[in-house]
């Protein structure tokens, strides 16, 4: 029978990195039952009846958040064999409110002390003898990072969870102890007597979730309230304070620090990097270097080979030359070479660059930096109604959107958490990267401004639509509080920075090898097939314009015209990119042919910009980056609304703002740079005073919202 391990702990202890040491590539990702939190399962390398399972990381086992209810119920129903809790030892005393809350589950706890290099840095010192004799559980010392007594960590938890032995509980003061003990001999027979002090401590706390699971006697609640009397607190306050009473005990014995009063590497580093004036500006600088480096320079470089090597000179004529030796018919020939590998395989080329820029996000994460940046963007997000929280969703979204959408789940407030899942997606994610290298490098020469651009015209309209949105009764209120812990900088390893740059790289091949795929075969065909001469079928290269994909393109096309794009190829590319963002350089590659896609100044990036002015191609662009996501953003958008009217409402308002910023940068660039001022051009003026107008405009309880926050900072 196989063991089962959880591992608990503290978001930003090393809980993740201690995972993927532990199992290697055993991982198995996936979500809980009935939730949208990730669930993370794999086996100790060299132990296949070993399974270990990755706890949300979460500060308490109170069911406030929804990974403190997910970890919950995993404990209290799956009851593993032993809980391995990672412990953050530059945080001793934060961590181990956490510790005293597992080990009265009544189920082993092995604790593997993190960090334990920065602590002997840092000039601390933990006794760990002296901290194993106090807590009364095994404890391990650990450097998740380096990788240093990992393995012994989880051979003490294989070897505890044998013995089958329960934690110690510890004692809080005399007569709170009386209180639990009575609550404990009122409790059911039926529960175990290992698991009766965590029932009767939530009992005590008055935690619905269990009364409810529970029959209990009016005289719990009598003696709950002699206990606030005499202590003169509510009673989840009193388990508080006995809770950290008895912590600070413990530390005063065996956590030494050092007496030095000078600021450490991080604290250096932050008086910098947060600083009130030079904190954006920083920002702004390392996120442009990211963006040069990964769609102008290195990541271009890769791709320029991708595409025009191995996707035009080698693996088309192969692919060819085999076809032509079977003898194999011409649709079928076209519909391979011009329709899969000609729409999978521009996608493809640019997956370089999204690697690339893939390892310079995970770099940032791992060091500490994102951290930091969510804590800047706090005070610029408080300012529209929105919390540093926000944030987060946003910057797993430059990865990927739907992990982005999922991540929502952590802000509290429900109106906030709405407003994020409508915004995070206009933060160019890693699978709008091809469609931003192919117009910077069609019309603007490859240039990095339009990358970075990109990425800032997005953070604008979150920016501005928090504000407008605040102003409606739909999403009034006060932000979400922010709280969370800045980790000290340090170095990645490579192997955690790889991991996570082939995690999203690969995600982003699998939907190319599949949503992608399927796609561009119903693309081939639309292209492939129409009405010619009378008769309907398959046409050729030069009728294109009468094929199914160009009558129904026509249709939509004069929709675009005032953005400047009216052409049908172009309508159709956008209209794809709902099923797959990368399906808007996939659809160019069928279109226009799939050797000119990845070639700087090849015949295609001419035809492109031929047929439209570089305004018109960065609205274009514009639009492609702010309306509605991919259909697998979508869903994920309607899971986290659970609405479908809401979710309508979230489309519906991303894609009105995408129309109306793209008319406003066609309409008003046209007539500055000389193209004439026109009907268009008035419309778009009076769109811009309209925005203005909703930007700036004072909401009629803005007065009585600023008196409750101010109300709020005083308590």
């Amino acid at each position: 029978m196989a063991i089962k391990i959880a591992l608990a702990g503290n978001p930003n202890s090393g809980k993740t990195t201690l995972f993927n040491g532990l199992t290697g590539s055993n991982q198995f990702v996936g979500n809980w039952p009935g939730v949208t939190v990730e669930k993370k399962e794999g086996k100790l390398k060299g132990h296949k009846d070993v399974v270990i399972m990755d706890l949300p990381g979460i500060y308490s086992l109170s069911p406030y958040t929804l990974e403190e209810v997910v970890a919950r119920n995993y404990l209290i129903t799956e009851r593993p064999d032993v809980i391995l809790n990672i412990v953050d030892g530059t945080n001793l005393e934060r961590n181990l409110y956490l510790s005293t809350q597992l080990m009265e589950l009544g189920i082993p706890v092995v604790m593997a002390i993190n960090m334990m290099d920065i602590v002997e840095k840092n000039g601390d010192h933990i006794d760990i003898n002296q901290l194993r004799k106090d807590l009364g559980c095994e404890i391990v010392e650990i450097s998740a990072l380096k990788g240093t007594g990992i393995m012994k960590a989880a051979e003490k938890a294989v070897s505890v969870a044998t013995r089958n032995t329960s934690a110690p509980v510890h004692k809080f003061s005399p007569e709170l102890e009386n209180i639990l003990e009575d609550i404990e001999n009122m409790l059911d027979a039926a529960i175990p007597e290992e698991q009766k002090r965590f029932y009767a401590i939530k009992l005590f706390e008055r935690d619905d979730k269990i009364a409810q699971t529970m029959k209990v006697v009016p005289k719990v609640e009598d003696m709950i309230k002699k206990a606030e009397n005499a202590l003169d607190d509510d009673s989840e306050s009193i388990i508080t304070n006995e809770r950290y009473g008895y912590i600070t005990s413990v530390i005063g014995k065996s956590y030494k620090r050092s007496a030095r009063g000078q600021l450490s590497i991080s604290d250096k580093i932050d008086r910098i990097v947060t600083n009130r004036i030079l904190a954006l500006p920083i920002f702004a600088v390392v996120m442009f270097i990211v963006y040069y480096v990964s769609v102008t320079t290195v990541g271009t470089i890769v791709t320029d080979w991708t595409n025009d090597v191995l996707f035009g000179e080698i693996i088309p004529p192969a692919i060819e030359n085999i076809l032509v030796s079977i003898n194999c018919a011409a649709w079928l020939q076209s519909l391979i070479l011009d329709g899969i590998v000609a729409g999978v395989g521009a996608v493809i080329g640019f997956v370089p660059q999204m690697l690339v820029l893939f390892v310079f996000l995970a770099f940032l994460e791992a060091c500490g930096y994102m951290a930091r940046v969510a804590f800047i963007m706090d005070r610029i997000f408080r300012k529209f109604g929105l919390s540093g929280k926000s944030f987060i969703p946003m910057l797993i979204g430059s990865g990927c959107g739907v992990p982005g959408v999922m991540a929502s789940r952590t802000i509290e407030n429900d109106r906030d958490r709405k407003m994020t899942i409508m915004t995070t997606t206009f933060i160019p994610c890693g699978a709008k990267l091809p469609i931003i290298a192919l117009i910077a490098g069609a019309f603007f020469d490859g240039s990095a401004w339009v990358a970075t651009s990109a990425y800032f015209v997005g953070v604008a309209a979150i920016v501005c639509s928090g504000i407008i949105l605040k102003k409606t009764k739909m999403f009034a209120g006060e932000p979400a509080p922010f709280v969370m812990e800045l980790p000290a900088y340090h170095m990645p390893t490579v192997t955690n920075v790889l991991r996570s740059m082939w995690e999203r790289g690969w995600s982003f091949i699998k939907k190319a090898g599949t949503i992608i795929l399927l796609s561009t075969i119903v693309l081939w065909f639309l292209m492939s097939f129409g009405w010619a001469d009378g008769s309907f079928g398959m046409l050729e290269a030069e009728q294109l314009d009468n094929s199914i994909l160009a009558s129904v393109g026509s249709v939509i096309a004069p929709l675009f015209t005032p953005l400047g794009w009216g052409d049908w190829k172009m309508a159709v590319a956008a209209v794809t990119g709902l099923i797959a963002k990368e399906n808007v350089v996939g659809t160019f590659g069928i279109l226009f042919g799939f050797a000119e896609v990845a070639e700087d100044g090849a015949e295609i990036w001419g035809q492109l910009a031929g047929s439209m002015t570089g305004v018109a191609a960065y609205s274009f662009l514009i639009f492609n980056l702010l309306c509605a996501p991919c259909f697998a953003a979508i869903g994920a958008i309607k899971r986290e609304m659970n609405s479908g009217k809401w979710t309508w409402f979230a489309i519906g308002y991303q894609t009105i703002l995408a129309y109306a910023v793209s008319l406003c940068v066609y309409q008003i660039g046209t007539a500055i740079t000389g193209g004439g001022f026109g009907i268009g051009t008035v419309v778009a003026v009076l769109v811009v005073i309209g925005f203005l107008y909703l930007l700036f405009h004072p909401y009629k309880e803005s007065t009585k919202l600023t008196v409750n926050v101010k109300k709020t900072a005083k308590a």
